[in-house]
Protein backbone atom coordinates (compact mmCIF):
# COMPACT_ATOMS: atom_id res chain seq x y z
CA UNK A 1 0.00 0.00 0.00
CA UNK A 2 1.38 3.51 -0.76
CA UNK A 3 1.78 5.81 1.52
CA UNK A 4 -0.25 8.51 0.50
CA UNK A 5 -2.98 5.35 0.12
CA UNK A 6 -2.26 5.18 3.72
CA UNK A 7 -2.94 8.68 4.61
CA UNK A 8 -5.85 8.93 2.68
CA UNK A 9 -7.50 5.32 4.04
CA UNK A 10 -7.23 7.13 7.32
CA UNK A 11 -7.93 10.47 6.97
CA UNK A 12 -11.55 8.96 5.06
CA UNK A 13 -12.10 6.59 8.14
CA UNK A 14 -11.18 9.96 10.41
CA UNK A 15 -13.98 12.39 8.95
CA UNK A 16 -16.32 9.48 9.26
CA UNK A 17 -16.05 8.75 11.84
CA UNK A 18 -15.76 11.94 13.44
CA UNK A 19 -18.93 13.43 11.85
CA UNK A 20 -20.50 10.46 13.54
CA UNK A 21 -19.57 10.09 16.68
CA UNK A 22 -17.89 13.48 17.39
CA UNK A 23 -14.12 14.05 18.53
CA UNK A 24 -14.05 13.06 21.62
CA UNK A 25 -16.27 10.18 21.06
CA UNK A 26 -14.04 8.38 18.51
CA UNK A 27 -10.78 6.90 19.49
CA UNK A 28 -7.76 6.40 17.39
CA UNK A 29 -8.27 2.27 17.48
CA UNK A 30 -11.68 2.56 15.98
CA UNK A 31 -10.05 5.20 13.01
CA UNK A 32 -7.45 2.61 12.49
CA UNK A 33 -10.00 -0.39 12.32
CA UNK A 34 -12.50 1.24 9.88
CA UNK A 35 -9.25 2.41 8.02
CA UNK A 36 -7.57 -1.20 7.89
CA UNK A 37 -4.28 0.42 9.19
CA UNK A 38 -2.95 -0.11 12.12
CA UNK A 39 -2.30 2.34 14.85
CA UNK A 40 1.54 3.07 14.39
CA UNK A 41 0.44 3.84 10.68
CA UNK A 42 -1.92 7.19 12.27
CA UNK A 43 1.20 7.80 15.25
CA UNK A 44 3.47 7.79 12.07
CA UNK A 45 1.92 10.05 9.57
CA UNK A 46 0.23 12.17 11.84
CA UNK A 47 1.90 11.95 15.30
CA UNK A 48 -1.22 12.28 17.70
CA UNK A 49 -4.83 12.54 17.48
CA UNK A 50 -5.01 16.66 17.67
CA UNK A 51 -2.57 17.03 14.43
CA UNK A 52 -5.07 14.05 12.86
CA UNK A 53 -7.98 16.28 13.49
CA UNK A 54 -6.38 19.54 12.43
CA UNK A 55 -5.52 17.09 8.74
CA UNK A 56 -8.89 16.28 8.02
CA UNK A 57 -9.99 19.78 7.78
CA UNK A 58 -6.83 20.94 6.03
CA UNK A 59 -7.42 18.39 3.79
CA UNK A 60 -11.23 20.18 2.81
CA UNK A 61 -9.69 23.58 3.67
CA UNK A 62 -6.98 24.04 1.59
CA UNK A 63 -8.42 23.64 -1.72
CA UNK A 64 -11.60 25.38 -0.52
CA UNK A 65 -9.63 28.32 0.69
CA UNK A 66 -7.53 28.40 -3.02
CA UNK A 67 -10.72 28.21 -5.24
CA UNK A 68 -12.08 31.11 -3.11
CA UNK A 69 -9.14 33.10 -3.45
CA UNK A 70 -9.48 32.45 -7.50
CA UNK A 71 -12.76 32.99 -7.55
CA UNK A 72 -12.72 36.57 -5.95
CA UNK A 73 -9.59 37.70 -7.77
CA UNK A 74 -11.03 36.37 -10.92
CA UNK A 75 -14.19 38.85 -10.41
CA UNK A 76 -12.73 41.55 -8.93
CA UNK A 77 -10.56 41.27 -12.59
CA UNK A 78 -13.73 40.96 -14.89
CA UNK A 79 -15.01 43.81 -13.36
CA UNK A 80 -11.90 46.05 -13.63
CA UNK A 81 -10.85 46.08 -9.99
CA UNK A 82 -14.20 46.88 -8.29
CA UNK A 83 -14.98 44.80 -4.84
CA UNK A 84 -18.09 42.29 -5.28
CA UNK A 85 -21.33 43.13 -3.74
CA UNK A 86 -22.90 40.44 -1.23
CA UNK A 87 -24.28 38.60 -2.98
CA UNK A 88 -21.62 37.73 -5.93
CA UNK A 89 -19.07 37.24 -2.86
CA UNK A 90 -21.20 34.78 -1.30
CA UNK A 91 -21.36 33.21 -4.91
CA UNK A 92 -17.84 32.91 -4.54
CA UNK A 93 -18.09 31.79 -1.19
CA UNK A 94 -20.54 28.79 -2.12
CA UNK A 95 -19.25 28.07 -5.56
CA UNK A 96 -15.80 27.80 -3.92
CA UNK A 97 -17.22 24.65 -0.95
CA UNK A 98 -18.82 22.42 -4.13
CA UNK A 99 -16.10 22.59 -6.10
CA UNK A 100 -13.27 21.96 -2.94
CA UNK A 101 -15.80 18.85 -2.25
CA UNK A 102 -15.71 17.80 -5.39
CA UNK A 103 -11.71 17.80 -5.81
CA UNK A 104 -11.25 16.40 -2.00
CA UNK A 105 -14.53 13.60 -2.43
CA UNK A 106 -15.91 14.85 0.70
CA UNK A 107 -19.74 15.42 0.76
CA UNK A 108 -20.39 19.14 2.14
CA UNK A 109 -23.08 17.77 4.15
CA UNK A 110 -20.38 15.77 6.01
CA UNK A 111 -17.68 18.30 6.04
CA UNK A 112 -20.38 20.90 7.68
CA UNK A 113 -20.90 18.35 10.03
CA UNK A 114 -17.66 18.03 11.62
CA UNK A 115 -17.39 22.27 10.95
CA UNK A 116 -20.39 22.11 13.49
CA UNK A 117 -18.84 19.70 16.04
CA UNK A 118 -15.78 22.18 15.93
CA UNK A 119 -18.00 24.35 17.87
CA UNK A 120 -20.18 22.50 19.85
CA UNK A 121 -16.78 20.32 21.37
CA UNK A 122 -13.72 21.97 23.07
CA UNK A 123 -10.85 21.78 20.39
CA UNK A 124 -8.85 25.38 20.58
CA UNK A 125 -6.32 23.53 19.11
CA UNK A 126 -8.69 23.38 15.73
CA UNK A 127 -9.27 26.76 16.13
CA UNK A 128 -5.50 27.74 16.55
CA UNK A 129 -4.54 25.32 13.47
CA UNK A 130 -7.44 27.14 11.18
CA UNK A 131 -6.25 30.83 12.63
CA UNK A 132 -2.52 29.96 11.64
CA UNK A 133 -3.03 28.10 8.34
CA UNK A 134 -6.11 29.62 7.12
CA UNK A 135 -6.57 33.06 8.49
CA UNK A 136 -5.30 35.04 5.83
CA UNK A 137 -8.17 34.03 3.16
CA UNK A 138 -10.83 34.97 6.11
CA UNK A 139 -9.69 38.06 6.47
CA UNK A 140 -9.67 38.95 3.03
CA UNK A 141 -13.15 37.23 2.76
CA UNK A 142 -14.47 38.92 5.50
CA UNK A 143 -12.77 42.29 4.96
CA UNK A 144 -14.78 42.52 1.38
CA UNK A 145 -17.67 41.37 2.78
CA UNK A 146 -17.70 43.79 5.97
CA UNK A 147 -16.72 47.07 3.20
CA UNK A 148 -19.99 45.91 1.08
CA UNK A 149 -22.41 46.03 4.19
CA UNK A 150 -20.76 49.67 5.39
CA UNK A 151 -24.14 50.55 7.46
CA UNK A 152 -23.08 47.97 9.97
CA UNK A 153 -21.43 48.84 13.34
CA UNK A 154 -18.77 45.77 14.38
CA UNK A 155 -20.56 43.89 17.12
CA UNK A 156 -23.71 43.74 14.17
CA UNK A 157 -21.59 42.60 11.74
CA UNK A 158 -19.79 39.61 13.89
CA UNK A 159 -22.97 38.37 14.58
CA UNK A 160 -24.28 38.39 11.47
CA UNK A 161 -21.32 36.20 10.02
CA UNK A 162 -22.26 33.79 13.04
CA UNK A 163 -25.66 33.73 11.89
CA UNK A 164 -24.43 33.17 8.47
CA UNK A 165 -22.49 30.20 9.71
CA UNK A 166 -25.41 28.99 11.55
CA UNK A 167 -27.83 28.80 8.82
CA UNK A 168 -24.94 27.59 6.56
CA UNK A 169 -23.74 24.45 8.86
CA UNK A 170 -27.44 23.81 10.19
CA UNK A 171 -29.14 23.83 6.45
CA UNK A 172 -25.63 21.55 4.96
CA UNK A 173 -25.52 19.46 7.41
CA UNK A 174 -29.12 18.73 7.73
CA UNK A 175 -29.68 18.34 4.05
CA UNK A 176 -30.52 15.08 3.55
CA UNK A 177 -33.40 14.69 6.29
CA UNK A 178 -34.04 17.97 5.00
CA UNK A 179 -34.24 16.97 1.53
CA UNK A 180 -36.56 13.69 3.10
CA UNK A 181 -39.08 15.72 4.50
CA UNK A 182 -39.63 17.46 1.46
CA UNK A 183 -40.07 14.67 -0.83
CA UNK A 184 -42.49 13.16 2.06
CA UNK A 185 -44.74 16.33 2.76
CA UNK A 186 -44.92 17.64 -0.68
CA UNK A 187 -43.59 15.63 -3.19
CA UNK A 188 -40.75 18.08 -4.41
CA UNK A 189 -37.64 16.81 -4.58
CA UNK A 190 -34.50 19.27 -4.39
CA UNK A 191 -30.62 19.13 -5.10
CA UNK A 192 -27.53 20.45 -3.20
CA UNK A 193 -26.82 22.42 -6.12
CA UNK A 194 -30.58 24.24 -5.78
CA UNK A 195 -30.61 24.17 -2.04
CA UNK A 196 -27.69 26.45 -1.99
CA UNK A 197 -29.24 28.44 -4.73
CA UNK A 198 -32.11 29.33 -2.52
CA UNK A 199 -29.49 29.65 0.42
CA UNK A 200 -27.49 32.24 -1.03
CA UNK A 201 -30.21 34.85 -0.84
CA UNK A 202 -31.67 34.05 2.31
CA UNK A 203 -27.94 35.05 3.73
CA UNK A 204 -27.57 37.76 1.78
CA UNK A 205 -30.95 39.37 3.25
CA UNK A 206 -30.01 38.35 6.47
CA UNK A 207 -26.65 40.00 6.37
CA UNK A 208 -27.61 43.32 4.26
CA UNK A 209 -30.84 44.44 5.94
CA UNK A 210 -30.58 47.54 7.87
CA UNK A 211 -32.57 47.54 11.55
CA UNK A 212 -32.80 50.30 11.98
CA UNK A 213 -36.06 50.58 9.42
CA UNK A 214 -37.92 47.65 11.19
CA UNK A 215 -40.83 48.47 13.78
CA UNK A 216 -40.75 47.29 17.53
Amino acid sequence: MAQSDTVERILDAAAALFAERGFAETSLRTITSTAGVNLAAVNYHFGSKKALIQAVFGRYLQPFCEVLEQNLDAHIAANNGVDPDVDQLLQCLFTAMLEASARVGEQPQRFMRLLGLAYNQSQEHLRRFIVAEFGAYYSRFTGLLKAALPHLDPVAFYWRLYFMLGATVFTLSSFDSIRAILNSEFDRDTSLDQAVGLLVPAISGMLSVDNSTTTH
